[in-house]
């Protein structure tokens, strides 16, 4: 009898661990769907839907001194943001991330392009064709937004204008192509093997956790450390958008999502989960405190220190604390580290 108990045993031991296998996929299954239809889908819509806005807005007028410009450009710009942490798939065809937001630009690439242009007032750049030909220094959100908020580069006013109204047409081709081409990326991200960029769905889930951290890096060590400099030599005028006053809202939207896209990394332990929660709270929290727009409040010693506290709790308590347990979830290897191409 013992004997017949211990072969049935055996014999369901494989079929045990087949059922296991085949829940654990459907949980990883159902866990990429989220993200993309949740987080991911939706977002680059948004952005499709509000660069063509823009784009309309500034057809029927573009001046920089129009409101329902300036309204437009911010409400792309927001949208621009939720997604500026998926940098794979469609947004790598043909530097699409990069024409769309060339920034940091330490050498001021993107000033000195737009003052050639300016200068030499070549209609013919002006055409679609021609104008997705020039520098990604010379198209995109940031070079908008000197002609709309810098006024030694918005003249000649005619010319000027008519680069307003070309860049944002371009702005909104390049977000209707990333738009259109996600939802047969996301379907190849759904079924990993065969001709998938993805041969296993850890792979995909990898794909996602290396957005969140390049994300969180990004805005720890750029949009939040380039303006911040050092406590004794601040840097305010390093601060992202600041001339549109958008660096503090551009902090609170990415920090936003990133916070999104964590806990749905995370659903799977609960405890994790919750700690991600409060910790990204906790950073909102600090967010809602500063007092400048611009992130320009880096200038006086309690104003950094505030900026500061917001850095650090990304720094010190998400990425260091928190991302290195979610990491080991997710199957990614020890010492990964989004910035430096591994």
């Amino acid at each position: 009898m013992l004997r017949s108990v211990v072969a049935l045993s055996c014999a369901l031991l494989p079929l045990s661990f087949g059922l296991q296998a085949e829940e654990a996929d459907a949980a990883k299954t159902a866990k990429i769907d989220a993200i993309l239809t949740q987080h991911v889908l939706p977002n680059f819509e948004d952005l499709a839907q509000t660069t063509a806005t823009l784009a309309t807005v500034a057809h029927e007028n573009c001046s920089p001194d129009s409101e329902a410009l300036q309204i437009a450009y911010h409400n792309a710009f927001d949208a621009w943001t939720r997604v500026s942490h998926l940098r794979f798939g469609p947004s790598e065809v043909n530097n699409r991330a990069f024409a769309l937001a060339f920034w940091p630009d330490p050498r001021g690439k993107t000033p000195k392009a737009l003052a050639r242009l300016l200068a030499d007032q070549d209609v013919a750049l002006l055409a679609p064709e021609a104008f997705e030909e020039l520098s990604i220094a010379a198209r995109g959100f940031y070079t908008l937004e000197y002609l709309l908020f810098e006024p030694q580069l918005q003249q000649p006013a005619a010319y000027a204008c008519a680069l307003v109204e070309a860049g944002t047409a371009d702005i909104a081709r390049l977000s209707a192509r990333i738009a259109a081409d996600w939802p047969n990326y996301a379907d190849q991200m759904r079924q990993a093997g065969g001709d998938s960029p993805y041969q296993t769905q850890d792979e995909v889930t990898q794909e996602f956790f290396k957005a969140l951290l390049t994300g969180l890096q990004f805005t720890t060590d750029m949009r939040l450390g380039r303006p911040l400099g050092s406590f004794d030599r601040p840097r305010p005028k390093r601060a992202e958008a600041r001339r549109s006053a958008r660096g503090r809202q551009t902090v609170a939207l990415a920090v936003a999502e990133l916070a999104e896209l964590a806990a749905l990394l995370a659903e799977d332990d609960s405890s994790l989960e919750r700690e991600l929660a409060g910790a990204f709270g906790e950073v909102a929290e600090n967010i809602d405190t500063l007092e400048s727009p611009d992130l320009s409040q880096v200038s006086d010693a309690l104003g950094w220190m505030q900026v500061d506290m917001v850095r650090l709790g990304l720094h010190g308590r998400i990425v260091e604390e928190l991302m290195p347990p979610l990491g080991e979830q997710l199957g990614v290897p020890a010492g990964f580290n989004a910035l430096d191409g591994d």
